[in-house]
C-alpha cells in the first residue's frame, strides 16, 4: 500500500515535494492560508494543481495518517507542532522539516510526544528547488530510522540518520549556516563597497589569486592559528576597514563583528598556538570559560 502523508504547510517546499513525487491524493494537506483571507483562492488552486486532498481544518488533514511533514515558516514551527499534537493519531511520526534552532525542535518534540506521537528532527540541507526529492535530509530522533524508511517510500532519495537525539540534525544545519550564510553576507558587504569605490574588478581578481581552497579542517585550523597570533593587530586593521566601508556608505555590520571576534581571540595572548584544530578549539573554549568565571 502506498504511503499516505499529512502535510502542514503548502508553500514552496510542500508543493515542490508533492509535484515531484506525484503524491496526488495520498497527500492530505492543510495550509492556514486557506482561511478566509485574500490568499485562499491561490492556495486552493495550488491544491488542485497538485491533485492533493486539501483540508479546511488541520484535524481533517491529519486524520488517519501516520506520517506528518511539517513545512511551515520558521516562526510558525512551534505553533504547528502544538496544533498537530491536539489532533494527530497516537503513534504517528511527526517529521519537523522546518529551519529552526535545536532548542525550538526540542520544545516541539515535547508537545508531540506528550500527545503520544513520535517526533523526528529533519534538517533540509539544500534548496528544495531544483533538488526536489533528491534534496539531502538529515534525521535525528528515536524514530529516525523508521521515518527515513517512510520518507523513502514517498520518493526521497537522500536521507541520512545522524543520531537519536532530537536537535542533532538541526544543530548541523544551523551551525553550518554560520559559514554558508555568513559568507553570503560578507560577499554582499565586500562587493557593494568595492563597486562604490570603483575597484570591484581589482578586488575580485585579488581574491581569485589568493584563494587556494583546502579542506575545511585545514582552513579552520589555519584561520584560528592566525587569529590567536595576530588577532589584536588584525582587529586594528579591520577597524580601518570599518571606516572605509562607512565612508562609502555601504554598511559594515559583518566587519564590526569581525573586529570583535579577532580582538577577543587575539587578547588570549597566545604566542605558540596548540597543534591542530581540536587543540585550538579546546584552548579557546577553556580560556573563554575561565574569563566568564572570573567576571
Amino acid at each position: 500500500m502506498e504511503q499516505e502523508v499529512g502535510l502542514i504547510g503548502f508553500g514552496e517546499a510542500g508543493s515542490t515535494f508533492a509535484h515531484a513525487g506525484g503524491w496526488g491524493e495520498r497527500a492530505h494537506v492543510f495550509d492556514r492560508k486557506t482561511g478566509n483571507g485574500p490568499e485562499a483562492p491561490a492556495m486552493l488552486d495550488a491544491y488542485k494543481a497538485a491533485h492533493v486532498l486539501g483540508a479546511r481544518f488541520l484535524d481533517d488533514a491529519l486524520s488517519g495518517v501516520d506520517l506528518i511533514l511539517s513545512l511551515v515558516t520558521a516562526d510558525q514551527a512551534l505553533a504547528a507542532a502544538g496544533a498537530a499534537a491536539e489532533c494527530m493519531a497516537p503513534g504517528a511520526i511527526y517529521c519537523d522539516m522546518n529551519s529552526v534552532a535545536p532548542q525550538t525542535k526540542q520544545q516541539a518534540a515535547q508537545l508531540v510526544e506528550a500527545a503520544g506521537g513520535h517526533y523526528v528532527d529533519v534538517a533540509v540541507m539544500a534548496p528544495v528547488d531544483p533538488a526536489r526529492l533528491a534534496v539531502p535530509l538529515l534525521l535525528s530522533g528515536g524514530q529516525a530510522e523508521e521515518a527515513a524508511a517512510r520518507l523513502a517510500a514517498l520518493g526521497f532519495v537522500k536521507t541520512r540518520v545522524v543520531g537519536d537525539a532530537v536537535g542533532r540534525a538541526s544543530s548541523i544545519k544551523m551551525i553550518r549556516s554560520v559559514m554558508v550564510k555568513g559568507i553570503e553576507a560578507l560577499t554582499a558587504e565586500c562587493v557593494l563597497a568595492a563597486e562604490a569605490a570603483g575597484v570591484r574588478e581589482d578586488v575580485l581578481a585579488s581574491l581569485d589569486a589568493s584563494d587556494k581552497l583546502k579542506p575545511w579542517e585545514e582552513r579552520a585550523d589555519y584561520n584560528l592559528d592566525r587569529m590567536l597570533i595576530h588577532g589584536i593587530r588584525r582587529a586594528a586593521e579591520m577597524e580601518e576597514v570599518v571606516k572605509t566601508l562607512e565612508g562609502l556608505g555601504t554598511g559594515a555590520a559583518m566587519t564590526r563583528g569581525t573586529v570583535k571576534r579577532q580582538r577577543a581571540i587575539g587578547e588570549l595572548g597566545v604566542k605558540t598556538p596548540p597543534e591542530g584544530l581540536t587543540g585550538k578549539i579546546a584552548y579557546i573554549t577553556l580560556s573563554n570559560e575561565r574569563k566568564a568565571d572570573a567576571a
